[in-house]
């Protein structure tokens, strides 16, 4: 996705540069930076917050691309396939935090 991202902001009109192009990039990394620094924790509590925060980094991330899209700076196309691609992610990280809760409450 992040890959995705940084390819769909090379289109965007020069003037977006530091402004939607830039908001979208850090949150979109914020995403996997996130969960890692969770995972680095080693600590059930603070692994979920982070996986929280990578969530909301997700949903800021699709908010600023229906910005690009209302813009026209993204076909339908290209944001349909991003925000699937958003979707998944938050499946999978919703799981993961599920799952990390499980674990929790089982070692304690």
């Amino acid at each position: 996705m992040r890959i995705a991202i940084s390819e769909c902001v090379k289109t965007f009109p020069a003037n977006e540069t530091y402004l939607l192009s830039r908001q979208i990039l850090r949150s979109s990394r914020s995403v996997t930076a996130n969960i890692t620094e969770g995972y680095g924790r080693y600590h059930y509590k603070e692994n979920i917050q982070f996986c929280r925060q990578a969530r909301g980094s997700l949903y800021e991330t699709l908010d600023h691309l229906i910005c690009a899209y209302d813009e026209g700076y993204i076909k339908h196309e290209t944001f349909a396939k991003l925000k699937s691609e958003i979707d998944i992610c938050l499946k999978l990280l919703n799981g993961y935090i599920y799952w990390l809760k499980l674990a929790q409450n089982h070692h304690h």
